[in-house]
């Protein structure tokens, strides 16, 4: 028998948590997926890579079947001990639209490597009318990349973020990639966000970004964000200030990314950049401590025969669904259903990972593909 404190919030966790299953249903309703779209023209597509041999060819081997769109594509190995040049040199195989650059530089002070690596980038693209940039890690469909551009042009836009169906395969994987997308989509009316210009609105992901290059060169591009270890989402913060609309589109039907390789990479990925999520310390603490309240507390009362919690975990389970749902274009699978049902698991490996963050953060350990962040490099 809970006692009335104990009673009390479950009832308030239980209404977060339909709160938050309302939004990712309202969203999963109105949010507009990528769809083919016929011939959009020139676009030149960026691709910074370090170490990236084993993910890189795939995506050079969708670009090229590419349909609809007249690509130039700047690749930059960005100082890789792999071999990822040679490698990417194989599967471009003499396709005379594909551009191989190097750098063997360490960023600038004051720049993350992935910022540095665009700017070079971008640089090279020159006076290119759209840019599209995009993660060695993202697989396409062969209208991913027309799509994405009509859709940019369509709904006039600074800045399009689709978004792709990540990829999970390990278990600790399927606990925490999933929360990329639930995170906004449950606690976020994307269409409402998309009509404001505020910055702690904007939504996106770096995977994929398509560009009106003339609003980037406007901002200074990635000089705007040079030390920023979430360059995606504090450039499209960016350009809201500068009085630029930005929108994220579900793209999960045309694109879909394996972000992190088992626990390891994954643990190091999250570390990298949670610390900055939500601007101090005490703020992550804020929200993680919501999040127990919204996701922990009723499945735990649940067990103990509270209606209020089951109602609780249910919603809970919904939202993630509904969430999974907008980003795999309606697609859900048996997996997706048992990943849900992990809710709590996931949000407690997600607390974890934001306090390990916060410490490596405050040790100056920070570390991403052999480069210390804390020395301004990614």
């Amino acid at each position: 028998m809970f006692g009335s404190s104990a009673a009390t919030s479950t009832r308030i966790g239980a209404a977060i948590s339909i709160g938050f299953a309302s939004t990712a249903l309202y969203n999963r309703l109105t949010l507009r997926q990528l769809r083919p779209n016929g011939p959009v023209g020139p676009v030149t597509v960026c691709i910074p890579a370090r170490n990236e041999r084993t993910r890189l060819p795939a995506l050079i081997t969708d670009l090229r079947v590419q349909r609809g769109v007249a690509l130039r594509v700047l690749i930059l190995d960005d100082d890789s001990t792999d071999g990822t040049a040679a490698a990417a040199s194989i599967a471009i195989d003499g396709d005379p639209r594909f551009q191989l650059l190097s750098n063997h530089a360490s960023p600038d002070p004051g720049w993350t490597g992935k910022a540095a690596a665009c700017r070079r980038l971008a640089e090279a693209a020159g006076q290119a009318d759209t840019l599209v940039l995009l993660d060695a890690d993202v697989r396409l469909k062969p209208d991913a990349i027309a799509a994405a551009v009509a859709e940019r042009r369509r709904s006039d836009v600074a800045l399009l973020s689709p978004w792709p169906r990540q990829q999970a395969e390990s278990m600790t994987e399927r606990l925490v990639q999933p929360l990329l997308c639930w995170s906004w989509s449950s606690s976020l009316p994307i269409t409402v966000a998309t009509r404001s210009r505020t910055p702690s609105t904007a939504v996106a992901c770096g995977q994929f970004l398509v560009f009106d290059a003339d609003a980037y060169r406007e901002i200074g591009g990635h000089a705007a964000v040079a030390s920023s270890v979430t360059e995606d989402l504090d450039i499209a913060r960016a350009l809201r200030r500068a009085g630029h609309r930005t929108a994220p589109v579900g793209s999960g039907g045309l694109a879909r990314c394996r972000m992190y390789t088992g626990a390891t990479e994954l643990d190091a990925g999250y570390t990298r950049w949670l610390w900055s999520a939500y601007g101090s310390a005490p703020a992550s603490a804020a929200v993680v401590a919501v999040a127990a309240l919204a996701f922990v507390v009723p499945p735990a009362a649940a067990l103990t025969g509270s209606r209020a919690g089951v109602v609780g975990y249910l919603a809970a389970v919904a939202s993630r669904l509904l969430a999974r749902s907008t980003e795999s274009d309606g697609h859900l699978t048996r997996a997706d259903l048992l990943d849900a049902l992990a809710h709590p698991v996931s949000v407690l490996a997600y607390a974890r990972l934001t306090w390990r963050s916060h410490r490596a953060h405050r040790r100056g350990a920070l570390m991403w593909k052999g480069r210390d962040l804390d020395a301004r490099g990614t």
